[in-house]
C-alpha cells in the first residue's frame, strides 16, 4: 500500500509559514515601540516615550504618595535641558543624584514628564565606561 502525497498540503505548510515569517517580522519592526529620548528631545516628541536622563539635584517626595520629585537632564552632550519628572512605583537601590535613568511616560503641557508607574530603570555606569588601556 503505497501511500501518495498530495503537493497541496507541502503549499498550504509553507504558505502558512510565509505568513507567519512575515507576520513577526512586520511586528518586530513596524511593531508598537516606545522610542527613546533625552531630555533636550523630548520637547517634539508626543505620546508614551522613554526619557533617559541623568538625575541632577536631590529627589523629594515619596514613590507610593503623591510621587517622588527629580529632574533629568542630558546624559551627554552642550544642550544640559532639564525635565522635572513625577515618578510612582517602587525605586530601584541604585536609584541616587547623578545616576543616569531611564523611565516611560508622557510629558504634561506644563513640561513636567510623568511616568508610568514602576517603570524606572537605572544604568549601571561600570557597564557603559569604557575599560581603562593604561
Amino acid at each position: 500500500m503505497a501511500r501518495s502525497t498530495s503537493p497541496a498540503r507541502l503549499v498550504i505548510a509553507l504558505s502558512v509559514a510565509a505568513v507567519l515569517a512575515v507576520f513577526l517580522l512586520y511586528t518586530s519592526l513596524a511593531g508598537g515601540g516606545t522610542p527613546s529620548v533625552s531630555p533636550s528631545e523630548l520637547a517634539t516628541k508626543t505620546g508614551e516615550v522613554s526619557l533617559a536622563g541623568r538625575v541632577v539635584g536631590a529627589p523629594t517626595g515619596d514613590p507610593h504618595g503623591a510621587g517622588l520629585r527629580f529632574a533629568l537632564e542630558d546624559i551627554e552632550g552642550a544642550d544640559k535641558q532639564r525635565v522635572k519628572v513625577i515618578y510612582k512605583g517602587s525605586v530601584p537601590d541604585l536609584f541616587r543624584p547623578g545616576r543616569d535613568v531611564v523611565v516611560t511616560g508622557t510629558q504634561r503641557a506644563d513640561g513636567t514628564f510623568v511616568t508610568t508607574p514602576g517603570s524606572m530603570i537605572t544604568k549601571c555606569p561600570s557597564k557603559y565606561q569604557a575599560a581603562d588601556s593604561s
